[in-house]
């Protein structure tokens, strides 16, 4: 259950340097990514270290609506999916993908390969403005009825299922990889080999993320994935029975940020190095890594956010910090998530003070002394609360008086509910350190 919030938290400072050890929640681009593979596969599968928030919740509770059965322990954080033959005997239904675009992509490219039945799909109205029109289209051209009931390109849906008949499609997924992702996954239970063509470059981290996922539940790909070709032979995905989900390596961007701002030093457990991790996400300690290293003279550090940049609001959010200024890029398609992030960002700064530049791509910011008593707007984007909270953790006073405060902090149920209740544990336990 998500811990009760007030509507505006004043974040605590920390006083000590950060101590401890972490226990982060799991990926979940990797939990929802393994519940369709799951649901797609022959035999049960068990999630171990699963991610329990609403996004893995919608994508579950949408599961069940297609006929599957999923079983949910969140004490032991394990998530196992059975009853695969059952699935899509329901005849229709309506899903609710909230405001998850995992969800929102990954059951869109589920329901259309399906054999039969009328489904629903929609989410909230921010969700009706996310990119949707790339797969949308894809679908199409692999057979798919896909019907768009308001706006064309976008929620709601309504998909008359009769399965997939594979071939040569098209797809434009630079908005967002999660779309070719979806079509990633969904391809091997077409009737024939699918040849995706990239219309656009697409960001790659989370493309091998799902490859690497569809290898471990017994996808082996017959022909290789070439930067703008990819065939995908007909296959059944095979259930490795228990599958481990990593910790999120973006949830870890905060924490790895808090030690920079207290000066600490956290172990965060089971966190796999980014040569080792699924997770493009990983590569962000090197980026504080070159931040900490910045030689003093250096007039401006510029970090490269394309193929990361969930995290670019952690390092943006703590700039006011930094020992110089610093260029963030490759945002652009960002403005298109869970709020116009480039643009809040730079609001949100300059209420602190900051010296800002937005571009359509980019911000660069140049740190000025920090306004006390500011409080933060979240636009109902998790990433905002989580890292400005971060951000207010900094010892402004040297008192431990709290200087900035997080409007609705609530919003990080959609990916980590106990974001601030973790928070207060490492500061409580870094006093008695």
């Amino acid at each position: 259950m998500t811990p009760a919030l007030p509507d505006l938290l004043p974040i605590p400072p920390f006083t000590r340097p950060a101590r401890g050890e972490i226990t982060l929640p799991g990926s979940k681009s990797l939990t929802n990514r393994a519940l369709l593979l799951a649901a797609l596969c022959d035999q049960p599968v068990t999630l171990t270290g699963a991610l329990f928030s609403e996004d893995t919740h919608l994508m579950a509770e949408a599961l069940r609506k297609l006929g599957f059965t999923v079983e949910a322990d969140e004490n032991a954080l394990t998530l196992r999916v059975t009853d695969q033959a059952n699935g899509f005997t329901v005849g229709e239904a309506d899903i609710f993908a909230g405001l998850a675009g995992t969800a929102a992509r990954f059951l869109t490219a589920l329901c259309a390969v399906a054999p039969r039945g009328i489904y629903r799909v929609d989410g909230v109205p921010q969700m009706r403005k996310r990119p949707m029109k790339g797969l949308i289209e894809a679908l199409r051209q692999l057979g798919a009825d896909v019907r768009c009931t308001g706006e064309e390109g976008f929620f709601p849906l309504e998909i008359h299922a009769h399965g997939l008949r594979g071939g040569a499609v098209d797809i434009d997924a630079s908005e967002s990889s999660q779309m070719l992702s979806a079509l990633l996954m969904v391809a091997p239970r077409a009737k024939t080999t699918v040849e995706i063509r990239l219309k656009a470059p697409v960001r790659q981290p989370f493309v091998l993320m799902t490859r690497g996922l569809m290898h471990h539940f017994g996808f082996n790909a017959k022909h290789p994935f070439r930067s703008l070709e990819l065939h995908v032979a007909t296959d059944r995905y095979r259930s490795p029975g228990t599958y481990s989900v990593e910790p999120d390596a973006t949830a870890a961007s905060y924490f790895l940020a808090l030690e920079l701002v207290t000066h600490g030093k956290l172990a965060l457990a089971g966190l796999r190095p980014f040569k080792e991790s699924l997770q493009g996400d990983s590569v962000f300690a090197t980026v504080l890594e070159r931040v900490r290293t910045r030689p003093p003279q250096h007039p401006l550090l510029l970090v490269d956010f394309t193929e990361f940049s969930d995290t670019f609001l952690t390092l943006a959010a703590i700039a006011p910090l930094l020992n110089g200024a610093i260029q963030i890029t490759g945002i652009a398609h960002t403005r298109k998530q869970e709020t116009d992030r480039v643009a809040g960002m730079a609001r949100e700064l300059r209420k602190l003070g900051q010296d800002v530049v937005e571009e359509h791509d980019s911000l660069t910011i140049t740190p000025r002394p920090l306004k006390s008593g500011i409080e933060i707007e979240t636009y109902d984007d998790h990433r905002f609360a989580m890292s400005f909270g971060i951000l207010g953790c900094h010892d402004l006073h040297g008192d431990g008086r709290p200087w900035l405060s997080i409007r609705n902090p609530a919003c990080c149920a959609k990916t980590f509910p106990n974001f601030f209740e973790l928070l207060e544990t490492v500061r409580q336990k870094s006093l008695a350190a």
